[in-house]
């Protein structure tokens, strides 16, 4: 039963919350890091509208953060540090990314948290600012965005990680004792790294120390790495360089492609993070206890260009551009010059290779591009090296993506070649 003291408390935080809410609609929204107004801070919530946040002190001492909304959502509380409150005994969990990979991996520590045996508490979100579209000018918030707003957690969306007004909010309000990343697409300075008593943990998507950098995925399928894997690591200021929590191997299959591979390994490495959290916690895995990465191992996963979609039969082995095609499934996707018929005068046509494989057979170099005899085969690429690529699934520029069979009637009886030396 709640006592007589504590009513006009309530009551008066309640008036504060209304006042502030009134505030907040007569302000413009604002899409950036929080920004602050007084005792009331504006905050983007990875959405359609943008929240603003109060400091509440209480008679009982006790200071209280609200994030508010000023759309038809209600207000949720970001945390409370009263004493009489089992959350104050949690780690505050911080948690940075992006794309859609790390807003599931954001999900399954949530859902985690929620349990009523866990250590921790998701206490705020860091993501990329929203995307502006061309056309209508919407800004589209990020997958972590939209999983933020959905469970109702405070977000703060820097334009850079290193504005000091971003933190100085994580510093003095939101005051994480772990962080964790995935995919967040910032570097994170000195300062930051500094703020989380039990560090950064990141979810990367290789078996390190090889494939740090901006594209481990793709890199390790363009070269052909099987098994792959997943690791969980300390942050420190070198990239993906720190000490390793935990790590797993998977065997994949000789047809697998990035955009399959990457969410299954976030998925393990999300797992092994959430066994390895209460050792964290505890303070049984440290940066001093964890693995130490052998330097002599290191290989680069530098970022991807563009240009390197495009495939050449002439310098390449159809495994090569077997692994190109798998690893850049995503982004840049892999393509090819085709000349359709026997008048040199034609336009080459762009054709994008969505889906190959490696046939166990050689032939004849030729550029001529013919379909196999069987019924489901594909159209048939011959290498310099005699090596066969067959192409299971194209699109040709304009086009939606079809199958050989369907490519072949297209082409009215027209023969087709590769032609290389186009932008070399």
């Amino acid at each position: 039963m709640r006592s007589a003291a504590s009513t006009p408390n309530n009551l008066l935080a309640t008036i504060v919350v209304i006042s502030t809410m009134a505030m907040a609609i007569l302000l413009r929204p604002c899409h950036g890091f929080q920004q602050q107004l007084g005792t009331v801070s504006r905050v983007a919530r990875s959405g359609v509208s943008p929240s603003y946040s109060l400091r509440i002190r209480r008679a009982d001492g006790a200071s209280q953060l609200v994030a508010l909304q000023y759309n038809t959502r209600s207000f949720s509380r970001l945390y409370s540090s009263s004493s009489d409150d089992d959350s104050s005994e949690k780690a505050r969990i911080l948690f940075l990314g992006t794309p859609d990979v790390a807003a599931t991996s954001l999900k399954t520590i949530y859902e985690q948290s929620q349990s009523p045996d866990s250590q921790y508490e998701v206490v705020g979100v860091v993501t990329q600012p929203p995307k502006r579209r061309k056309r209508r000018g919407k800004e589209i918030p990020s997958p972590v965005g939209l999983v933020a707003e959905e469970l109702g957690i405070y977000t703060l969306c820097p334009e850079k990680a290193r504005d000091a007004e971003f933190l100085d909010e994580l510093e003095n309000d939101v005051r994480p004792d772990l962080c964790i990343t995935a995919a967040y697409g910032q570097y994170l300075p000195k300062r930051f790294l500094a703020l989380p008593k039990f560090g950064t943990l990141n979810i990367h998507p290789s078996l390190l120390p090889r494939w740090r950098g901006a594209s481990p995925v793709q890199r390790s399928l363009e070269a052909g790495d099987n098994p792959v894997g997943v690791s969980v690591l300390f942050t420190v200021s070198k990239m993906d360089a720190g000490p390793i929590v935990a790590q797993e191997s998977l065997e994949i299959d000789e047809n697998e492609q990035a955009t399959t591979l990457l969410p299954t390994l976030f998925d393990i490495g999300t797992k092994s993070l959430i066994d390895a959290l209460p050792k964290v916690i505890k303070g049984d895995i440290t940066m001093d206890t964890a693995t130490v990465q052998d330097e002599s191992l290191v290989a680069e996963a530098s970022m991807i260009d563009s240009a390197e979609g495009q495939l050449w039969p002439t310098k390449m082995s159809a495994q090569e551009c077997h692994n190109r095609v798998r690893g850049f499934s995503m982004w840049p996707g892999t393509f090819l010059y085709f000349q359709v018929g026997d008048d040199e005068s034609n336009d080459p046509v762009k054709v994008k290779v969505v889906e190959t494989r490696v046939l166990d057979e050689t032939a004849e170099p030729t550029n001529v591009i013919e379909i196999g005899p069987k019924k489901k085969d594909g159209l048939r690429l011959v290498c310099s090296d005699g090596s066969v690529l067959e192409m299971l699934k194209v699109q040709p520029a304009t086009r939606n993506v079809m199958d050989a069979k369907s490519f072949v009637n297209g082409l009215q009886g027209n023969s087709v070649r590769w032609l290389s030396g186009l932008d070399e």
